[in-house]
């Protein structure tokens, strides 16, 4: 890290001014705070039971897709493991879909009246998630169709190669009144498919992060900026309060700091959150309270 970036880290030790850090869950401590962004290590099911109902106007959720069964995939021209973590790795069909139901319900509870969630997968998840929030009482806007330009090849040559992602997006309840940024969302080029001027489709063709989005450190399922821009730009306004409650390395809370917008970030993984501590720090103006030699659980 930066001289710079350690001393705005370090500085501002005893400032109380981030009232919402120290308000918004009683008793936890947030593991790194700034004017707009606050990030807590811990289980998100946890920590979202302590906050209180009805606090943000829009999530974003990347939770493990449970693809961690010991099998390979291509990487830079490299055979690797696809294997990233025990977080990752399935525990049983029943299992895993009583955990999309455990914490969508959390978030839902958390999420104002009129507030939509965005939830991205494979097929290892995302049809669980479909049917939880339709359980629930959510109602689908849209799924996305996230095209990625540069997939990975498909090394068994038994099945089409992976190019995509599912992102469903969805409004807390069939009465909200959510917010969706048209004539923005028309007027941005969504080339290859769509035209400057018409209305945007369902399919998003955006590349991978690049390798200045990961010069801090990278995340195996880590989402591109741009690709989270475009959603916080549809469906927020500026100065809203978005949730992540599996942030990883902070792409969400970057997106947001850019576009004035406020975020709070969980993640289990102390390692992925110093990633994003050091992504947020060179982006943020504001001073970070954050001390990067504290151990976590």
């Amino acid at each position: 890290m930066q001289e710079n970036q350690l001393r705005a880290c370090k500085a501002y030790e005893t400032d109380n001014e981030y009232s919402l850090a120290e308000s918004l869950i009683p008793g936890f401590e947030p593991y790194c705070k700034t004017d707009q962004v606050v990030l807590y290590c811990g289980d998100c099911v946890e920590l979202l039971a302590a906050m209180p109902s009805e606090t943000f106007d829009m999530v974003f959720a990347d939770p493990p897709y449970m693809l961690s069964n010991g099998g390979i995939t291509c990487h830079a021209g490299q055979m690797v493991s696809v294997n990233k973590g025990d977080w990752d790795r399935s525990q049983g069909v029943e299992r895993d879909h009583e955990f999309v139901m455990e914490w969508l319900s959390a978030c839902r509870r958390v999420m104002k009246p009129d507030a939509t969630i965005w939830v991205s997968g494979t097929h290892h998840i995302i049809y669980s998630v479909g049917f939880a929030m339709q359980k629930l009482g959510f109602r689908i806007l849209n799924d996305i169709v996230w095209y990625k330009i540069n997939p990975p090849p498909n090394l068994s040559c038994r099945y089409f190669t992976h190019a995509t992602e599912i992102i469903l997006w969805a409004a807390r309840d069939s009465n909200s009144k959510h917010t969706f940024n048209y004539e923005e969302m028309k007027a941005e080029n969504n080339a290859p498919f769509d035209e400057p001027g018409k209305q945007m489709k369902n399919i998003w063709a955006i590349p991978a992060p690049n390798q200045t989005e990961k010069e801090f450190g990278k995340h195996p399922t880590q989402k591109p900026l741009r690709l989270l821009e475009r959603i916080i730009r549809a469906s927020t306004r500026p100065g809203d309060l978005i949730l992540d409650p599996f942030v990883g390395s902070g792409t969400t809370g970057v997106a947001a700091v850019k576009l004035g917008r406020k975020c709070v970030g969980i993640d289990i993984s102390a390692e992925y959150l110093n990633t994003a501590c050091q992504r947020l720090a060179k982006c943020e103006t504001s001073p970070m309270l954050w001390d990067p030699t504290k151990e976590w659980r």
